[in-house]
């Protein structure tokens, strides 16, 4: 016991030293940004006005670079789209300045989030082997669909058609109105389902630290649910996707170090006097495996998800060929780095006692904690911070939408003609997801059910669509065979994973009140 004490004690001194490092790292690159902002409005102000200012800051310019992007094999610029000559929200939320790393910043954060946090309880619904499969498989898969839609992305740039929007590419390709809608539709489920999600877990995170610091505190979830909608409300004013760079730097480092601690605390737990007993057994009848393994499958999709690629890859300068593929390998390395550490420790030390959130597993609600409140304290006030850079990342299709129907794009970005539309447009929209957030809170349920009905048609089955209505290869080829194979595995998944996830939602409801703590 001493060897497994002393063991514990230098892993928990090792993650303290790299959460020293990632917390400073973060410190100084979102601290930085502020110091910019600040320093530049000082210049703006005393060596300009602010309408000179915005002039001289205006936008054809970087509309015209959007949309002549240069071929390769001929040298040829490609005609200008005019019809994002008055599209407001192209030209000021979805700017094109990026480069390869800021587009793995955002992936990143759009993936890894804490979610990963409910790695070990999607386990617990379906075991080692399954639940092991399951990861490998929604992994590889989205990566290979994400792929082969930055090479549909990259042939739609060549051939003069950039697109920046999932929407728009979905209707290009396929021809039909009303994949507009449909991919739209889905887009916004998703956006608005993610942001109140993250509002929720950042509420509950909150009282983690007040139960901490104030076990007999009284104050309810929805208090500290209002006051992370206070704070988003501040930092959706954030007027571009490529203003989040440094926040989504900080968010990998946030990631990286919530996961190290979580594995460490789990560690501690496991080999502590008053570890949990291990039981990995799944459900006693047939229909609840079924129904658990699919819940689970679906939570894994949301995991997974990303509904906005074309979105992100749209803040890449020109050309776009071959950035996304580097970004998108940035990024499933810290998927495997923190989604492997997290799923493994967790589900090994609690088996099907894992909590939708592996956290509230260290503090029971009878009997003693099962990791140092310190340590679970830090993980928690990382997680915290990295919500927020979720919750903006997921807003931006949401604020391009608001932007390109309220905003003027012949006034600047700053001009009060488009700042108080924003400002209130974006309050507005933060302060309904905060209300429904605090109304609702199943964050299990919830990741489970957008999943299915969301993550999977938008990631698992139009990217393999879209290649092949692109690139059209051979009916008799393994790639259609495969792409088609992948198309409809997922249909069928997607289907019963919606009904498997919305019985378990509505299961659920019937344990919980309205603003209930």
């Amino acid at each position: 016991m001493r060897c497994y004490a002393a063991y514990r004690d230098l892993l928990i001194l090792f993650y303290s030293i790299s959460l020293g490092l990632f917390s400073t790292a973060l410190y100084l690159y979102i601290n930085g940004v502020h110091l910019y902002i600040y320093i530049k409005i000082i210049f703006v102000s005393t060596m300009e006005s602010y309408e000179d200012y915005n002039i001289r800051t205006s936008p054809h310019p970087l509309l015209m670079a959007r949309v002549m992007a240069v071929n390769p094999e001929n040298g040829i610029l490609p005609a200008v789209d005019s019809s994002y000559k008055e599209d407001a929200g192209a030209a000021f939320v979805l700017e094109s300045k990026g480069e390869w790393y800021h587009a793995g910043y955002h992936l990143t954060t759009a993936i890894v989030g804490p979610t990963v946090l409910a790695l070990p309880f999607a386990f617990r619904g379906m075991g080692w082997v399954l639940g092991f499969f399951s990861l490998f498989v929604m992994g590889a898969v989205t990566f290979y669909a994400y792929y082969l839609m930055s090479l549909v992305l990259d042939f739609c740039e060549k051939s003069g058609r950039r697109h920046i929007r999932f929407r728009e590419l979905a209707s290009d390709v396929l021809g039909s109105g009303w994949m507009f809608y449909f991919v739209v539709s889905i887009q916004t489920a998703i956006n608005i389902a993610v942001s109140v999600g993250c509002i929720l877990l950042a509420g509950s995170c909150l009282q983690i630290i007040y139960r901490l610091i104030t076990p007999t505190g009284s104050m309810k979830l929805y208090q500290f649910i209002a006051m992370v909608t206070i704070v988003m409300i501040l930092l959706s004013q954030l007027p571009t996707f490529h203003s989040l760079r440094h926040i989504n730097l900080g968010s990998l480092i946030l990631c990286l170090g919530f996961s190290f601690l979580t594995t460490a605390a789990c560690i501690y737990a496991g080999t502590s006097e008053n570890a949990p007993p291990r039981d990995y057994s799944l459900a006693k009848s047939s229909s609840s495996k079924l129904f658990n393994a699919f819940t689970s499958i679906s939570i894994i999709a949301a995991i997974f998800g990303n509904g906005i690629l074309p979105e992100i890859q749209a803040t890449l300068a020109p050309p776009a060929t071959g950035k996304m593929v580097k970004g998108l390998v940035l990024c499933y390395l810290v998927i495997i780095v923190t989604f492997c550490s997290v799923s493994i420790s967790g589900y090994l030390v609690f088996g099907n006692k894992s909590s939708p959130n592996i956290l509230n597993s260290f503090l029971p609600i009878q009997g003693p904690a099962l990791a140092p409140k310190w340590l679970v304290g830090l993980t928690v006030g990382l997680v915290l911070l990295q919500l927020f850079a979720i919750t903006l990342v997921y807003s931006q299709v949401t604020y391009e939408i608001m932007e390109k129907k309220s905003a003027d794009v012949k006034q600047g970005l700053f001009s009060k003609r488009n700042l108080i539309p924003r400002i209130i447009l974006r309050s507005v929209y933060v302060i309904l997801c905060g209300f429904f957030a605090a109304m609702l809170p199943f964050f299990a349920d919830i990741s489970a059910v957008v999943g299915a009905v969301g993550f999977i048609p938008l990631d698992f089955i139009l990217p393999m669509l879209l290649y092949n209505m692109t690139f059209k290869p051979s009916r008799s080829s393994f790639m259609y065979r495969f792409n088609n194979i992948i198309m409809i595995v997922f249909t069928c998944v997607g289907l019963l994973g919606a009904f498997s996830s919305i019985r378990q939602l509505v299961l659920d409801a019937k344990t919980f009140k309205f603003f209930s703590e």
